[in-house]
């Protein structure tokens, strides 16, 4: 063991008690976004899109699913538990819930939305500007539940994540007879999504939140539904999606700068998955798991015994490994500007 003097131990002392300090400047993370981040608000939703039955939530605490759309945790939990809150997330819905869980965490999230509400409509599910809704409810029972000034700062010092586009794309633009597809280009339905993002972000800022993180795109011409329907080339990634979600995220970034020079007080960053879950799927051995062509089957318990191997849990969604890699990535290098 290494041998300290009087103030080397002080000054490691000292160190520690400001990690400590600056970890309780956290006191909550709230999340809004699709089922990327959603922990169980769709179970409580008239809508086909659900996970609350096995085998997902296969590998959660206790085996049981949740509602969220992997084999365990997704990334807000993961998050959550780096900035020192609780380890998972609870849905705002779940009425095995209280405001007394809510207090340290919340989440809004719904499978689905996008920044679109044309978006929510294709399957039925909450849109953003009810997580909005959701948000304000929210605010009044905290207040009550910890008092007015209490309230005021953990709505203030928060932690907001927002993890949502993909479906705007997927689910949206780039259906059958999508309605989108006929009024914009993908550029103008780009900058159409970016300025809804404005708008929320602005809402929520609005409502006092100061600290937001705004998820990127993911790859999602890499995902395993899209790499199937891409069979006739090769089943390789659909270079197209992940070209637009790259200049998506680009526009997202603009976004970013401008929020933060409009908005007095607020420090919005953008959290970039899109590159470290792309290395992942490029290059799956150098995180302990094999091709990203194999997966979990939602409906074929025993295609993975153990889905550590494994970079997707199903056709969109990845394992709660990928999900904590994610996390891990863009806490070291995004989210840590909050702690």
């Amino acid at each position: 063991m290494a041998h300290y003097n009087t103030m080397q131990w002080l000054l490691l002392i000292n160190f520690l008690v400001l990690i400590v300090q600056t970890r309780a400047k956290v006191p909550a993370i709230i999340i809004f976004g699709d089922s990327s981040v959603d922990s169980g608000n769709n179970n409580e939703l008239n809508t086909v899109l659900k996970s609350n039955f096995k085998p997902y939530g296969r590998d959660f605490i206790g085996g049981k699913p949740t509602g969220r759309f992997s084999n365990g945790k997704v990334p807000g939990d993961f998050i959550s538990e780096a900035f020192g809150c609780k380890p998972t997330v609870p849905a705002y819905l779940d009425s095995s819930y209280s405001i007394k869980d809510f207090a340290t965490g919340v989440n809004f999230a719904s499978a689905g939305t996008g920044y679109d509400n044309a978006t929510s409509d294709v399957l039925d599910v909450m849109p953003l500007w009810k997580e909005l809704e959701y948000f304000k409810d929210y605010q009044k029972k905290l207040k009550e539940y910890i008092g007015e000034e209490n309230g005021t700062e953990t709505v203030s010092e928060a932690v907001y994540v927002m993890s949502l586009g993909t479906n705007d794309f997927l689910e949206n633009y780039y259906s059958m007879n999508s309605r989108r597809a006929s009024q914009y280009t993908v550029e103008q339905f780009q900058w159409f999504l970016i300025e809804s993002a404005g708008i929320f972000v602005k809402e929520l800022y609005n409502l006092g939140a100061r600290k937001l993180s705004v998820g990127s795109l993911p790859p999602m011409g890499c995902l395993p539904l899209e790499r199937t329907r891409n069979a006739f080339y090769g089943s390789g990634c659909n270079e197209q999606y992940n070209k637009v979600a790259r200049d998506f995220n680009k526009k997202l970034q603009g976004l970013v700068v401008n929020l933060n020079r409009e908005l007095p007080g607020i420090h919005v960053i953008l959290s970039d998955s899109y590159g470290i879950l792309l290395d992942i799927i490029r290059k799956p051995s150098k995180y302990g798991m094999f091709e990203m062509g194999f997966m979990c089957n939602q409906y074929s318990p025993f295609t993975c015994t153990d889905a550590k191997k494994y970079v997707f849990w199903d056709s969109f969604h990845p394992t709660e490994k990928t999900n904590q890699i994610v996390a891990d990535n863009v806490m070291r290098k995004s989210l840590f500007r909050f702690m």
